[in-house]
């Protein structure tokens, strides 16, 4: 018996491997910022209960900055967005994403939010006028759930989605053991979104 579900463990968290691994692949078909753009890295947060950052909200905070980072060391002019609003808890995700982003990942850059949005759906439409005039646009979150952030982009302003350029969203073994349950929900999700023009939050 405990062969068995250890067995069924370890396939579950290979799977969850190779399904955000296979989605950042999908991502590479994107061309990254090339040096000298202003580019808009928008992370997008997740229900937070409370005032202390989830981990995943750490998760895709860590992912906006190494994405903002790899940008920034090619002379792009980077814009860190969050996104997100009191879904879960008193506070916007987008401050607490914003204030770790600041405090304890030492980004210094520019940081901008918006506490306003409740679904994936929202947070793509509300960051618009934040991007304002970028020439690149990356959506920080992990591989399937960006994934289907751009494809909310590409549905709302198809005259953007030439921006769009890939996150630094797949490192192997990080938070695997979450990965299989976001595989299996952003799989899901990027399915149903094709019949359901505003879904709800994922």
């Amino acid at each position: 018996m405990a062969v068995a579900a250890t067995s069924a463990l370890s396939s579950a968290l290979v799977w969850g491997e190779v399904v955000h691994a296979r989605a950042a692949r999908r991502a590479t078909a994107l061309p990254s910022p090339p040096p000298g753009s202003t580019v808009a890295v928008v992370v997008l947060g997740f229900g937070n209960r409370g005032a202390r950052i989830n981990s995943i909200n750490r998760w895709r905070a860590r992912i906006a900055v190494r994405t903002a980072q790899r940008a920034a060391s090619r002379g792009a002019a980077v814009t860190i967005i969050c996104s997100g609003g009191s879904v879960h808890g008193a506070t916007p995700e987008a401050d607490l994403l914003g204030g770790y982003i600041a405090r304890e990942l030492h980004w210094h850059g520019s940081v901008l939010v918006e506490r306003t949005s409740v679904s994936t759906w929202e947070n793509v439409r509300n960051v618009l006028p934040l991007i304002g005039g970028a020439q690149c646009v990356v959506f920080a979150s992990n591989g399937l759930h960006a994934e289907k952030a751009r494809n909310y982009l590409r549905r709302q302003r198809p005259d953007l989605a030439g921006l769009l350029a890939p996150a630094d969203d797949y490192r192997p073994g990080e938070m695997i053991a979450v990965k299989p349950i976001f595989a299996a929900v952003g799989l899901w999700k990027l399915r149903a979104m094709f019949h359901v023009e505003q879904p709800r939050r994922c």
